[in-house]
């Protein structure tokens, strides 16, 4: 085995032995959200940046985490004390020809898309070529998976520990919706989510609102600059 595929051993056993985990799933409608980050990915490459859709999740989900602080957790069993974190790192997997690599972006509730874009775009160039420091792997609160430019209908990540919850994202596809209004169908592009979680700490109505948060966001790209 590789140190990476070592490593994922270790901290993918030590979770699944150590938490209790549920899995939520959920749909958002990101025809909005979508038609917003093709608009504004020329401004974002002339920064460097390229907009993708991971880059708003992480926006978003700073926000979530803002306004659902028992995901930005962790617990201390010793003491049974429950720990709220006032800072949001974000971690993001990526894949890597080594294997699956998670550099943490430090801040995130702080930073704008565009900035975010461009430091997502620099951690994971650096993880393909293995340049990642160990401190650039380290202190996240919360993680997100996106399988969508890979594929998939849905899947169950699993809690890093000591976190309580990780986003997993799979691939967007045109589905019918209904519009009352028009009574009719309406092609919609959907984009399917999961939410792993730490059942000792979040229950299921905690986890059903959290995602329904972060559906209503991407489905009104404006509520994120209030909200975020």
């Amino acid at each position: 085995m590789s140190g990476v595929r070592r490593a994922t051993v270790r901290s993918m056993a030590q979770a699944w032995s150590l938490v209790p985990m549920v899995t939520h799933f959920d749909k958002a409608d990101i025809t909005e959200m979508e038609a917003w980050r093709k608009k504004l990915a020329p401004k974002a490459e002339k920064r460097g940046a390229k907009l993708t859709m991971t880059a708003i999740l992480l926006k978003v989900v700073a926000a979530a985490l803002k306004n659902f602080p028992k995901f930005n957790a962790s617990i201390d069993l010793e003491k049974n004390e429950i720990i709220y974190k006032d800072y949001v790192h974000l971690g993001v997997a990526v894949d890597t020809p080594a294997g699956l690599l998670v550099p943490v972006i430090r801040d995130v509730d702080k930073k704008g898309v565009f900035t975010l874009a461009l430091e997502l775009g620099e951690l994971a160039a650096k993880a393909r070529e293995r340049k990642l420091t160990p401190e650039e792997m380290q202190g996240a609160t919360f993680s997100i998976s996106n399988l969508g430019g890979i594929g998939g209908t849905g899947f169950t990540p699993i809690v890093n520990w000591p976190e309580v919850a990780i986003l997993g994202v799979s691939r967007s596809s045109i589905e019918p919706v209904w519009n009352p209004e028009k009574e009719g169908f309406e092609p919609r592009q959907i984009m399917p989510f999961s939410l792993s979680y730490d059942h000792r700490l979040i229950d299921g109505a905690d986890a059903a609102r959290f995602c329904r948060f972060i559906a209503e966001l991407l489905e009104e790209p404006v509520l994120l600059g209030f909200e975020g």
